[in-house]
């Protein structure tokens, strides 16, 4: 359960590693007691960084990390009480599974007794309870990262941190393990620290998201905020899928502002970047937040784009509509399955593309 209590804290952290490129730049973020928060960006753009700063294998060109309000910038690993889960799960081979899990429990010099308690509950915890005398080659992928994950916890850390635990899993153990992590999150209340590329990965498990791109958190939020309320053109086009529309904002009311795209259709989006009339801008739209109506029967007033269905993508539950815009990119509409006027959309036909003012964001 996340409380208002701050256990990590980065104050205008820096890091670069050849003396020029700052890979992380000037960083300032609060972690909570409890909470799981995720690191979230395409590679190289410093989320990893951050997390083994944490850790204690990187140390921070300038600024300060405290955990507990104990500055970390140059306490040794081993010192901080933190628990770590790779993606290769780094379990000793010639060791069981029991001695794996132990190993934390070793190093810290805790009689054997205690010792053996502490690996029983860490093993029925990820219920692998029954594999303590394996070996790691005796597992499954699936299986050996639960052992990681019982290694990481074993020893009560206050904080635990995933450094893309899941990225060697095939897609469906992927998904499974996914909703285990937040099970046991929330059972266990420790404080989770997450790193991954996986935008849906991101969106399933975690309480707060931080969105990194070229060492800057872009926007850090919920994930139902950052997914419908993204705050600029990367956030929106990286978190989910979205809709490009590019044009120049005609005029601005309140909060909202006009885009006069470059066939010259005008729609009205929400004014995300307050930009003044004149300004070149682009606006992004959720594929579920348009609405296909066909061309005869598109509204003359409100945010309606003319456009061609293009073809069908099956996805399952849904399909998507590729749809042809005058003079932008393509775009996709969200159609459930079922839909009756499904059948009308054929390839080639006319089609407008509906959608309130409140969803179009505009971007400067």
């Amino acid at each position: 359960m996340k409380s208002d209590q701050v256990i990590v804290s980065f104050r205008g952290v820096r890091k670069t590693y050849d003396g020029e490129t700052l890979v992380v730049k000037s960083l300032d973020l609060d972690i909570y007691q409890g909470e799981f928060l995720t690191l979230l960006g395409p590679s190289g753009s410093g989320k990893t960084t951050c997390l083994m700063m944490l850790a204690g294998f990187e140390f921070p060109t300038g600024g300060e990390i405290r955990l507990d309000g104990q500055l970390l910038n140059t306490v040794p690993p081993h010192k901080r009480n933190i628990g770590m889960v790779f993606q290769n799960y780094a379990l000793f081979p010639h060791m069981t599974v029991a001695q794996n899990v132990a190993y934390p429990l070793t190093v810290r010099k805790m009689d054997g007794a205690e010792r053996a308690d502490r690996v029983a509950e860490a093993l029925k915890m990820v219920r692998m309870e029954s594999f303590a005398k394996r070996y790691p080659s005796q597992l499954s992928g699936g299986q050996q990262q639960r052992i990681a994950l019982a290694r990481a916890l074993v020893f009560s850390p206050r904080l635990v941190l995933m450094d893309e635990p899941l990225g060697a899993l095939d897609k469906q153990l992927r998904e499974h393990m996914q909703y285990e992590l937040k099970a046991l999150h929330e059972k266990l209340g420790v404080t989770f620290v997450y790193v991954t590329h996986d935008q849906g990965e991101a969106l399933t498990m975690s309480d707060r998201v931080a969105v990194f791109d070229k060492g800057i958190v872009q926007q850090l939020d919920t994930v139902d905020r950052l997914y419908e309320t993204p705050c600029n053109e990367f956030v929106a086009n990286f978190i989910g899928d979205s809709n490009r529309l590019q044009g120049t904002i005609s005029d601005v009311d309140g909060e909202f502002c006009r885009l006069r795209l470059r066939d010259g259709t005008h729609v009205t989006g929400r004014n995300v970047a307050n930009a003044r009339a004149g300004a070149p801008a682009v606006a992004c739209i959720r594929p579920e937040r348009l609405r296909l109506v066909s061309h005869a029967g598109a509204r003359q007033s409100g945010n309606a784009l003319a456009s061609e269905v293009r073809g069908l993508i099956y996805f399952g539950d849904h399909v998507r509509m590729r749809c042809a815009v005058p003079e932008q990119d393509e775009c996709f509409v969200k159609v459930p399955l079922g839909t009756e006027a499904l059948d009308a959309f054929v390839p080639g036909a006319p089609v407008a593309l509906e959608f309130a003012a409140e969803h179009l964001r505009v971007f400067a």
